[in-house]
């Protein structure tokens, strides 16, 4: 972009302002005063270097700074280019003034240079223009020819004195600036750095002036008198700054805003608010030759907008020209084609809110020929591989350039098959007139949108080369993008195409493709459209079968009125009561066009049946015919499958896994032939079985309508229409296993048809197609969803047993379901259960027990009595005569004899076998019982497991020498008993004396019960006592007497109960104080005492000076911390084995609480020291070196038990062996044997006198 000449204003002719604004080779103008030959000499190095280094351009408004190079348009000073006053022009503003002289003489300077530079400020003082620059340029030449010259800087001193005095830096020196000295270069520097900061802080000033003014004038808007043709010229001046200085973004918004601005007025004109000046906008169209953007500015068109004369395509045209303009400044061609459709479509709408008067096609003209100058501007900017790499950008163009073309066709009569008329003949010449003359710019090119055009109205036959060419094209380019959507919509419009000028053959791909894609979308209407033209296309096409299946489509249609149905309808029975084919073959259509499955009901609900049963079937049908259709027979085919498990599956088990109530309701699939909702998942579990273990080998999950939900997408189902026009490929399965209905006449509406079946082969029964017959026209359903299916089984005889509740109680009589399942088996008069009679377990009779006879859908049919005979071994159940697949079931009463209740040692476990300790654990009772059937001639082992209903637990309790038996009897069962007849006995010679409350006594659910009897002997102590506990009991409430209930029995035994010693303690207080306090020492004093002479089972360990004697272990132990033991608290005594020997161990206590604090435990142990045969260490070393081992007391002293513990009594440090030698043990008395008559005794602890003071402030 090279500016003009020193002496020239860049507009041609000097004067005229509209040569500077349309060149597009604008730039700030900068006028030059002065020596005009200095000037010239240095124009083209200033013009060259001046744009070389950028500028940080800073706006206002916080906007980003931009990096801009400046170029200016330098021309000679005239008055005349100084803006005048409301003159807004930016183009034709000058931004800089400079004065060049090389004045070195002081004579001359004040003679003329002085005088010139003051005329020249004045005249800029004149107009308001404060941006100048003086430039003095110095010649080292003309100082060496004179001599009387002043220094080198007197002259620029001089003016800076004169004319700068606040702004000396308005005043550059030049040193010789055409020569390439050091000075010369630095001074040629700094002056281009100044001439830039200058230049930019006046554009910048005089830029945001502009801005200012107007935004002001936008904000007059609503004014009155306002006019956007001029506000259009203001903001356009902008957009021309800025693309002057190549900011082609910022250009851009400016026309953006306007496009914005004028397509807001239009709007609100639409909604009733309209402005006046959009009026002239308003005027009928008369021109409509399209986008001119082969110029970057369209003068005529904006002469017109200047002078407010430009209707509205002239206006849009403009805009968008210079749009398209600034978009390929900026590379970006593709935005080009998507603002371009935008601005079409934008036009059509406009124009018709505007109601602006269009003549018939030339709207289709302007946007024809807009689509294609558009398309060319494009590829004139790119080449091939682009093009094709940005299809998805401009195939919208080519898509609205095929659907006006078409349009103008229509409208011109080149579609027609008899041609154009006269009236269309007329409209193709007023609307090519319309166009007016070719544009200088394509004139001479081969192809142009207006040759074009004008081609493809001249003739039918250019028409359709040029239509085709098109469509084509576009269909190419949607394809290869993906949109086939859309490559069908223009496939459809060139099958009506197509359709009108006789070639059905060509249209019908195009009518397939869109019906195809109007059924996956589900539209309804258009689908309806779309099959008529394809029933018009294959009848002329002589396709018999795809026009009946059609038709058959079409009159079951409900968007076609009733006439319209009824003539499809009519042409199906036109053929159906034609002669057969030649071929002898059917025609075949599918039925779901004709009808619809609505629900299928099976009666028995259950949908299953034994062998040699019958199954009804009632099918509901929705016609879609527009009149009664009368079928020769409607068949529903079966697939037979049978499972290798079947023979496991009784007729419970199928029926759990059958829908509830027995009706099927099949999914409705709204028109036919469109997809409706995506069916719901259906899934079912999975599990195989492994053959040879016979357990669970894998299981899944699996997917039951796999079909329905995988469907082929719309890029690969383009050979197949839809699943209901797909059903004429399906075979027809002509298996063995069929249903059929004659002669059935359907109905419009609603219809039931009843099929019945007769069971033969045990399986399953799926129904998979169903097939009708009219004539010669075979329909068929070839898929059902949801799956339709009946069982048949063969069930083997079988006895079940189980109880009426949730648990069996021994000891009360219980209730027992017998259900039998007759299967196959015929029970016939004599048929009898042989039961093997347990003894602990009896069948009680009573009454006359009756049995309920079922089928297996458990309709009740009649009752018949049972007969129950009872032998010593066997109990015998005569049954009643039952027919195969039936059920019988009957209750009888069974009672469970109590088990004899486990048998305890001193409350202990005996050392029996685990079964014995299992079952007093688990309180059950398992029972099991062998039953005959006559069907078989194997056994059947019934088990059940009753509950014992109570618990008892026993406690031997002591007071001295007397001896009480506690029994705990607690109720494990959910309801009550009541209590009776408590006995306590024993074969010793023994009196026991009832201590509870005698009679009738309630015990609740978990509630426990105890009974207290003190034992007494009259002659000697026995060393065995076995006792037997028995109560009578029975359920509460008692809902009806029963006899054969037994009281709750409960056996045990003692030994080594009787009381040996007595141990006393007592705690004694200071002797200098009365009571016992805390902290202070107290005497503790134990005494044992032998009650006894030494027994038969007693072992003795030490003989000592004649006498038997025995060790004990004691220790005082304090469980609660109340005590601290001072002292040993454990130690070995020696105790003769006589009554009334008595031993006192005295040790100090220290009381550590205050109050009646209970008195510290003394245990008392069987101390059993090893004797060694070489010798017999002291029991105190014993103590002090080795730990000590309790043993069970159970286990005699010979061995320990595995359940023995350590005990330490004194200091543990030592391991259960030391040194090699063995350990002692402890042998506990066994319960009762010592009697401790200080449990339970306290003693007064008063606290100690405290001698400190606790200061309390209260503020």
């Amino acid at each position: 972009m090279e500016g003009a000449g020193p002496g020239d204003t860049g507009n041609g002719s000097g004067t005229g302002e509209p040569g500077v604004v349309y060149t597009m080779e604008n730039k700030p103008i900068v006028t030059c005063a002065g020596d005009q030959t200095l000037f010239t000499a240095v124009y083209s190095t200033l013009t060259q270097q001046l744009p070389r280094e950028p500028m940080e351009w800073r706006r206002a408004y916080g906007r980003a700074p931009k990096m801009i190079h400046l170029e200016s348009n330098f021309v000679q000073f005239k008055e005349e280019l100084l803006p005048r006053e409301g003159n807004k022009a930016l183009l034709t503003f000058p931004f800089l003034h400079i004065y060049w002289t090389e004045c070195c003489d002081t004579e001359v300077y004040k003679a003329t240079t002085k005088d010139d530079i003051t005329k020249w400020q004045n005249a800029l003082r004149a107009h308001s223009s404060t941006d100048w620059l003086i430039v003095v340029v110095e010649s080292e030449a003309k100082k060496k020819n004179k001599t009387n010259i002043l220094p080198r800087t007197s002259i620029a001193d001089k003016i800076r004195s004169d004319f700068c005095n606040k702004q000396s830096d308005r005043c550059m020196v030049l040193v010789d600036p055409l020569k390439d000295t050091a000075r010369s270069q630095e001074s040629w520097f700094l002056f281009l750095a100044k001439l830039r900061t200058l230049l930019l802080t006046s554009f910048t000033r005089n830029l945001g002036r502009f801005e200012d003014d107007m935004r002001t004038l936008r904000e007059k808007r609503t004014e009155p008198g306002w006019s956007f043709c001029d506000y259009f010229m203001v903001q356009e001046e902008l957009a021309f700054v800025f693309e002057m200085l190549q900011q082609f973004e910022d250009a851009l918004v400016q026309y953006d805003e306007l496009d914005a601005l004028f397509s807001q007025y239009v709007l609100n004109f639409g909604a009733g608010d309209g402005a006046n000046w959009l009026s002239s906008f308003c005027q009928p169209v008369r021109g409509w030759d399209g986008l001119a953007l082969r110029k970057p500015i369209d003068m005529e068109k904006r002469d017109l907008i200047q002078k407010r004369r430009a209707n509205l395509l002239e206006l849009r045209s403009y805009l968008f020209s210079r749009q398209c303009t600034l978009l390929l400044f900026l590379q970006r061609p593709w935005e080009v084609a998507g603002r371009a459709l935008e601005l079409l479509h934008n036009c059509v709408q406009e124009l018709r809110l505007l109601e602006v008067s269009v003549p018939p096609g030339a709207l289709d003209c302007w946007v024809f020929l807009s689509c294609l100058e558009v398309l060319q501007r494009i590829e004139g900017c790119c080449d091939r591989a682009q093009m094709e790499a940005n299809v998805a950008h401009t195939v919208g163009l080519w898509s609205y350039a095929t659907e006006k073309l078409r349009s103008l066709g229509s409208l011109c009569g080149l579609v027609s098959e008899s041609g154009p008329g006269s009236e269309e003949l007329q409209r193709t010449v007023d609307l090519l007139a319309g166009l007016g003359a070719e544009r200088p710019e394509t004139a001479n090119a081969a192809q142009s949108p207006y040759k074009t055009l004008q081609e493809a109205l001249s003739s039918e036959e250019a028409f359709e080369k040029h239509y085709l060419d098109l469509s084509h094209a576009t269909i190419e380019m949607y394809n290869s993008i993906g949109r086939t959507r859309s490559a069908r919509l223009v496939g459809k419009d060139l099958a009506d195409f197509y359709m009108r000028k006789s070639s059905p053959q060509k249209a019908e791909p195009f009518l397939q493709g869109a019906l195809q894609m109007y059924q996956s979308e589900a539209w309804s209407l258009p689908l309806t459209h779309t099959r008529k033209q394809l029933a018009d296309c294959q009848r002329r096409l002589a396709q018999t079968q795809p026009y009946l299946q059609t038709c058959c489509l079409l009159a079951a249609d409900g968007n076609l009125s009733h006439e319209q149905r009824r003539v499809y309808c009519q042409e199906l029975l036109a053929f159906a009561k034609q002669s057969p084919t030649s071929t002898g073959a059917p025609l075949c259509l599918p039925l779901g066009s004709f009808a619809e499955l609505v629900s299928l009901r099976f009666e028995p609900a259950t949908a299953v049946v034994h062998v040699g049963g019958s199954l009804r079937m009632e099918l509901t049908l929705l016609s879609r015919m527009p009149e009664p259709l009368q079928l020769d027979h409607l068949t529903g085919h079966f697939h037979y499958s049978l499972d290798k498990n079947s023979y496991r599956k009784t007729a419970q088990w199928l029926m759990r896994h059958k829908p509830a109530g027995g009706t099927v309701t099949f999914q409705t699939e709204g028109a036919p032939g469109a997809r409706g909702q995506p069916p719901v998942l259906e899934l079912s579990e999975m599990y195989e079985k492994s053959p040879s273990e016979g357990g669970l080998a894998s299981t899944g999950v699996i997917c039951r309508n796999v079909h329905m939900l995988i469907r082929p997408q719309d890029a690969q189902a383009s050979s197949t229409p839809s699943p209901l026009d797909r059903q004429s490929v399906v075979s027809v399965d002509d298996g063995a296993h069929a249903l059929r209905c004659s002669d059935v006449t359907l109905k419009p509406g609603i219809n039931k048809l009843t099929f019945h079946a007769q069971a033969k082969e045990p399986g399953t029964y799926s129904l998979r197609q169903l097939t009708a017959s009219v004539g010669d026209i075979n329909l068929l359903l070839p898929h059902i969803y949801p799956i339709v299916q009946y069982d048949v089984y063969s069930q083997e005889p079988q006895l079940t047993v189980e109880p009426l509740s949730d648990c069996l109680l021994a000891g009360v009589p219980q209730k027992l379901k017998f259900t039998v399942t007759s299967g196959h088996y015929s029970v016939k008069e004599g048929d009898a259960l042989q039961l093997s009679n347990a003894d602990s377990m009896h069948v009680l009779g009573g009454g006359s027990p009756m049995a309920a006879i079922y089928r297996n859908s458990h309709e009740e049919v009649h009752h018949g009595a049972l007969r129950i005979q009872r032998s010593e071994k066997v109990t015998s159940i005569c049954l009643p005569p039952a027919p195969p697949y039936h059920l019988m079931e009957f209750e009888l009463d069974v009672v469970c004899l109590l088990p004899e209740g486990g048998r305890l040692l001193n409350g202990e476990l005996p050392r029996g076998g685990r079964e014995t300790q299992d079952s007093c654990k688990s309180n059950t009772c398992e029972q099991r019982v062998s039953v005959d059937c006559p069907w078989s001639i194997y056994s059947t082992i019934i088990s059940l497991t009753f509950h014992l209903p109570l618990k008892a637990q026993h406690k031997l309790l002591s007071s001295g020498t007397r001896k009480y038996i506690q029994v705990c009897v607690e109720n494990l069962c959910a309801f009550g008993f009541r209590l009776s007849d408590s006995h306590l006995t024993s074969t010793q010679d023994l009196q026991l004396l009832p201590l509870h409350t005698a009679g009738i006594q309630d015990i609740q659910s978990q509630q426990r019960m105890f009974f207290v009897w003190e034992v007494t002997w009259r002659q000697h102590m026995p060393a065995f006592l076995p006792i037997h506990f028995s109560v009578g009991f029975s359920p509460v409430p008692d809902l009806q007497p029963c006899e054969h209930l037994q009281p709750f029995t409960y056996s045990f035994h003692l030994e080594n109960f009787f009381t040996l010693y007595t141990v006393r303690a007592e705690i004694s207080p200071p002797p200098d104080a009365p009571f016992c306090k805390t902290g202070a020492l107290c005497s503790l004093e134990v005494c044992v005492t032998r009650l006894c002479d030494r027994l038969e089972a007693e072992e003795t360990l030490t003989d000592c000076e004649g006498y038997s004697s025995s060790q004990l272990f004691y220790q005082v132990v304090d469980g609660g911390s109340n005590w601290a033991v001072c002292g040993r608290s454990s130690g070995v005594v020696l105790m003769p084995v006589r009554r009334g020997s008595c031993h006192t161990v005295r040790m100090e206590v220290m009381p550590l609480f205050a109050g009646y604090l209970p008195y510290p435990d003394v245990r008392l142990f069987r101390y059993l020291p090893h004797h060694s045969h070489s010798q017999q260490l002291d029991a105190d070393s014993w103590i002090e070196n080795d730990s000590v081992s309790v043993e069970d007391p159970i286990e005699g002293p010979g061995g320990r038990s595995q359940g023995s513990s350590s005990l330490s009594p004194g200091p543990v440090g030592s391991s259960k062996e030391q040194k090699g030698l063995p350990m002692p043990r402890l042998q506990p008395f066994h319960a009762g044997q010592v009697s401790n008559s200080s449990i339970g005794r306290q003693i007064l602890v008063i606290p100690s006198s405290d001698e400190h003071v606790l200061e309390v402030n209260v503020t």
